[in-house]
């Protein structure tokens, strides 16, 4: 999976081993870059200010690797997770959606099949669904959530309790 997990942008003239090399370490250090300042911005105090910054992170550093490499590749998963998150704290939820759906087809690729990481995206991605009154899609997400669960934790964990009576109070 390592060749999907780096994937390239297949263009008509694709980058050079150089290009591609640079991008992992500019992937790298903005993954760092962002480490730290979440970090010295948590510290600080968690205003919309260095959450808007943070934001801004996530997006120009997507926007630069992705002239590279593909949405499956792990340094843009990073940074779409981390801006998903960001999105879920300030309550941008069409926003964490957005990200979300790019995430959860690489994911269920790079995980496996019964990968609790896998069965956290699509629980995010059906009570993101349900806040944003799309029945169907978010009965459908937090279905496959629970399919996840049950293998993972058992049937009868209350996890899996939990979110059937999400589903029954919708």
């Amino acid at each position: 999976q390592d060749k999907e997990k780096l994937g390239i942008c297949k263009l008509n003239d694709p980058p050079s081993a150089e290009t591609v090399k640079d991008m992992i370490k500019y992937g790298r250090n903005v993954i760092e870059e962002f480490r730290r300042a979440k970090h010295y911005k948590y510290i600080l105090c968690l205003t919309l200010t260095p959450l808007v910054e943070l934001l801004e992170i996530c997006e120009l550093s997507l926007d630069k690797m992705g002239a590279v490499f593909e949405d499956s590749n792990v340094y843009m998963l990073h940074m779409m997770y981390q801006a998903m998150g960001i999105c879920l704290y300030v309550q941008d939820w069409e926003g964490a959606l957005c990200y979300g759906q790019k995430i959860i087809r690489p994911y269920s690729k790079h995980y496996p099949s019964y990968s609790l990481n896998v069965a956290s995206m699509w629980l995010k991605l059906g009570r993101l669904y349900m806040a944003l009154e799309n029945r169907m899609a978010g009965v459908k997400a937090l279905k496959k959530a629970i399919a996840i669960m049950e293998v993972a934790h058992g049937k009868d964990h209350p996890y899996i309790s939990e979110i059937k009576k999400e589903l029954e109070d919708h």
